[in-house]
This record gives structure tokens, C-alpha cells and sequence, in this order.
């Protein structure tokens, strides 16, 4: 999710919201919106909350924020943020754990969760769902239901179309080269090269590279990577074989098909020499600065972020949506994401900041919320003058809608489109949905626990990973990877395989 989500970016303007951004309160409550269910006006007792997310790019907000004003306003608290740079944010939830002291309310990677759901660290928030008649609203039970024990619900999803991501390519570049958009891996790797070697920015420097990915806390490949992954039949964590499950890590023989193209791209120059350093986000920020042709990105911050910043430097920059590349059998497939990833509160804390909090997170998915977490405060981020809005310049310094992004959200595939911004918008991302959903790669694993993968998973990724990059980079064979992958089963893949498909055979 990394994700701004550009690990999150996922924004919300449907019709609907539209016609609702141009009415009144009272018209949004006529058709049909309800109002907040605890407002400030029926809670007398002002109550502090101490909230914790993630941070992506560019930092976040200062302590003294005009959204964090209008929310205590709003709800009668005092609400404080902490916001956690996401290279770090699995290494704080784990010092948090072993000192007992999570904050209040708090955003929560998957791996943590299932680790700590049983441990009485959060609340059940399943007996007070139904006094918050906008959250129920808002989400689907089968996302709600994703990790949770039978008849406990235990965290609200920081929810993420599955269908979000989308490979981006240059079109001025195909068009200059005179090249058409690749379909296969074999044409995807010739376009590479010709991005690499044949002066695509026209600058007569050798300055551009064919494709760029990254690792993510030395244990998997960043989204980038996926299209290539799936090409060759490798899972999205998990997927089905004989009746139950099995996981990426033990894919010998794709795994050895995936590395030695990978291992062609980088020896031949096309790949990135940069991948195993890279932080998350380095592949698109490498896209936004005209190094790169391809990105893989949410659908909606193509139009927010990635193609805008690249046409700062080229102005006359182009993209096109492309099908993930089709593999030797025929396979393809884009990056596919399950709603693993979750806002958890504190089960420690007494019985009326429990039921604040919650009042709060269903403020934020009404209409009134939604605004003021998306588009910011009147007459600050935006201006309205009849039916027309106009933006703010603190709407850029400020950044009101990162709450939005990084923390919690309503259900909505499309969250970014603003009223002042270019309406046709929505129609665009959708139309990438739409074709991203013909490539999805579904994980058999999401919201399924093994006490050994929380225990052992990362130091037996990182292991594997480092393998894997050495077989990249041309430091080990390519026979290497049988060893890695025995060796990642030996020391407690097969245990971690066992306990998943008994959680898996118990789900169906």
C-alpha cells in the first residue's frame, strides 16, 4: 500500500458526491446521507486521542493543522497525530509492542495484526458497529470480515480496490522510437532496451534506463515487480495447487524462469543497477523525472502526481495504459491487492474514548467528513462562489486530504477528484479500473495466520531475498535459487506452508 498510497491514493467522487458537493447540508441530508451519529454537540466531555499512521512521500502534517482544528471542533476532542515514515513504520509497531505502549487509535500493516489479533491488544469493535450507522454503510462484510475471527471484528479496513494498480507506459517515447506498446515479455524486454540504448529523451546522454522495481524491507519485491512476477506464474503470496495453498517462496521452477529474465535485464543494462537499494518509491519517482518508461501506479495518481510531475520536466509527456505483459505460457497479470491492511483501537483504553474514536471514524466516511478529509476547510484549502470552486494555495502546503490517504477512508474506488478540478477525471480512472480488473492475480493467503510466519517469516524472506538479488545481479548461478528455496522450506517454510493451508481447509 505502500502505498500514497500513491501506496494508498485511493480516492472518493462518484456521482453521487458530486451532486452532493454542490448542494447544501441540508440537501445532502434530504437525499438520503445521514448525519454523523455522535457530533460534538451530544458529547460534552472533551476527550484527548492519540493516532498513529503511516507517512509516505513529503512528509505530513505539523502538530497545528486546520483539518485536526475542524475534526476536534467537530467531535469535542484533541486529537493528535503521530506519523511514521513508512520505511520505519513495521520497526515502531514493534518497539510499541515490546513497551505496551500503542497509542489510542492506530493505522496497522497485515503481518502485525494477525501477529497481535489474539493477544487482546485491540478492541472488538463488533458489539458497537451497529450505533455507527455510517461505517456499516460504508464498508462490505466481506472486506470487514478479512482477517477477523468468526463473529469478531477486531479493526476497520484501510481499504484498497483490489484493482488499483496500473502499468503506465511512455507513449512520446514509443512514438519517437517508433515502436508499438509491448504485449509479451519478449517484446516488453525489447522495448526496455530500446528505452535503455536508443535515446529516448533525445538529449544524446545515456541517461534513461527500460524498467525499475524495488525490495521492500529486504523481503519482497516492491508492485513494479509484479507484472513480471505473474508472467511467469508466480503467486501473489498464495495461490491454489492440489486442493490447498502454496506460497511464492516455494515456486522453484518460476522462480528460476523469473530470475534468469531478470537476471538478462540487468546483465544487459535494462534493469534498473539500482533495484536492490532503492526505497519503495524510488521506481516512481524515477518515472516522474524521465528516467524511466514504464511505472506501475494507482490509477488515480497517474492523473494526481505521476503524469503532472512529469510534465514539469517534459511538458510534452504522454502515457498509455498497458496490459501486463504475457508470459511463455500465456500468463499475465497485474499487481492485485487484498484490504490486509487495517485501523485498530487500543482495547486498554477506557469505554468513552473507545466510543469517541469511533464516533470519529464515522464522521469521516459521511458526506461532511469526507469533504473536509479530502478537499480540506472552506475559505483555507478551497473557496465556493455559487456552484464553483476555486483552490487555496494552503491546499498544496497543507495537504488536508493525508489523512484520507494514509490513514482511513470510505469505500470508494475513486477518492481523489476534487470539485474544482477536471471532472472527466473520474471517468479516465475508471476506465483503468476497468481494465485492470481483467488482470487480477487473487492471494489465497490474505487474512490467513501462520504463528511461524510471524515468528521466522522476515528473517527467512530476507534470506531468500538475498539470494534472489545475487542471482540478479550475476554474483550467484541461477541453480542457486534450488538451494535458497530448500533451505527457506528447511528452516520453517514447510511449517509455515502446513499451519496456512489448515487455516485455508477451515475458511472454506
Amino acid at each position: 500500500m505502500r502505498k500514497w498510497i500513491k501506496s494508498s491514493a485511493v480516492i472518493a467522487i462518484s456521482a453521487s458526491l458530486m451532486a452532493g458537493c454542490s448542494t447544501s447540508e441540508g440537501e445532502k441530508k434530504a437525499s438520503g446521507t445521514p448525519a454523523a451519529s455522535n457530533t460534538a454537540d451530544t458529547q460534552n466531555e472533551k476527550i484527548s486521542i492519540n493516532m498513529m499512521s503511516i507517512a509516505y512521500e513529503g512528509g505530513a502534517w505539523s502538530d497545528k493543522h486546520p483539518v485536526i482544528d475542524e475534526l476536534n471542533k467537530k467531535l469535542n476532542i484533541d486529537l493528535k497525530i503521530q506519523w511514521i515514515p513508512a520505511d520505519n513504520f513495521s520497526e515502531k509497531l514493534g518497539v510499541m509492542a515490546a513497551s505496551n505502549t500503542f497509542p489510542d487509535v492506530f493505522r496497522i500493516n497485515s503481518p502485525e495484526f494477525l501477529k497481535w489479533r489474539d493477544k487482546g491488544v485491540f478492541l472488538d469493535i463488533a458489539p458497537m458497529l451497529s450505533k455507527y450507522p455510517n461505517l456499516v454503510k460504508t464498508m462490505d462484510a466481506e472486506t470487514l470480515a478479512i482477517g477477523n475471527p468468526k463473529g469478531k471484528t477486531y479493526a476497520l479496513p484501510n481499504w484498497n480496490p483490489e484493482y488499483r494498480e496500473t502499468m503506465m507506459i511512455r507513449k512520446d517515447w514509443l512514438t519517437k522510437l517508433n515502436l508499438k506498446p509491448p504485449t509479451t515479455l519478449d517484446e516488453f524486454y525489447e522495448v526496455a532496451k530500446a528505452f535503455t540504448k536508443n535515446d529516448p529523451d533525445g538529449n544524446g546522454k545515456d541517461d534513461t534506463m527500460g524498467y525499475s522495481f524495488a525490495i521492500a524491507n529486504n523481503r519482497s519485491f516492491t508492485r513494479g515487480a509484479d507484472p513480471l512476477r505473474f508472467a511467469f506464474g508466480l503467486a501473489n503470496g498464495w495461490k491454489e495447487s492440489d486442493g490447498g495453498i502454496i506460497p511464492w517462496q516455494a515456486q522453484t521452477k518460476e522462480l528460476k524462469d523469473f530470475l534468469a529474465f531478470t537476471h538478462k535485464m540487468y546483465a544487459d543494462g535494462l534493469l534498473d543497477k539500482d533495484f536492490a537499494i532503492n526505497k519503495q518509491q524510488d521506481p516512481d519517482f524515477k518515472f516522474e523525472s524521465n528516467k524511466v518508461g514504464f511505472t506501475d501506479i494507482p490509477a488515480t495518481n497517474i492523473y494526481d502526481t505521476g503524469l503532472p510531475n512529469l510534465q514539469k520536466v517534459v511538458p510534452t509527456a504522454e502515457v498509455l495504459q498497458l496490459a501486463p505483459p504475457k508470459g511463455p505460457t500465456g500468463l499475465q497479470g497485474n499487481t492485485t491487492y487484498a484490504t490486509t491492511n487495517k485501523v485498530v483501537i487500543n482495547a486498554k483504553i477506557d469505554k468513552k474514548k473507545q466510543e469517541r474514536i469511533m464516533a470519529l471514524m464515522d464522521y469521516m466516511v459521511t458526506d461532511e467528513g469526507h469533504n473536509l478529509i479530502t478537499y480540506g476547510v472552506e475559505g483555507i484549502h478551497y473557496k465556493k462562489t455559487g456552484d464553483k470552486y476555486e483552490v487555496l494555495p494552503a491546499f498544496e502546503a497543507d495537504r488536508p486530504m493525508l489523512i484520507n490517504f494514509w490513514f482511513f477512508h470510505r469505500f470508494d474506488p475513486l477518492n481523489t477528484v476534487r470539485p474544482w478540478e477536471d471532472q472527466e477525471k473520474p471517468k479516465k480512472v475508471q476506465a483503468l479500473f476497468d481494465e485492470n480488473k481483467k488482470y487480477l492475480v487473487k492471494d489465497k493467503g490474505a487474512g490467513l495466520f501462520s504463528e511461524t510466519y510471524t515468528k521466522s517469516g522476515a528473517t527467512l524472506d530476507q534470506k531468500l531475498m538475498g539470494e534472489m538479488v545475487a542471482i540478479i545481479m550475476g554474483q550467484k548461478p541461477l541453480d542457486a535459487i534450488d538451494a535458497a528455496v530448500d533451505a527457506w522450506k528447511k528452516d520453517g517454510g514447510n511449517k509455515i506452508i502446513e499451519e496456512m493451508n489448515e487455516q485455508y481447509k477451515l475458511s472454506k
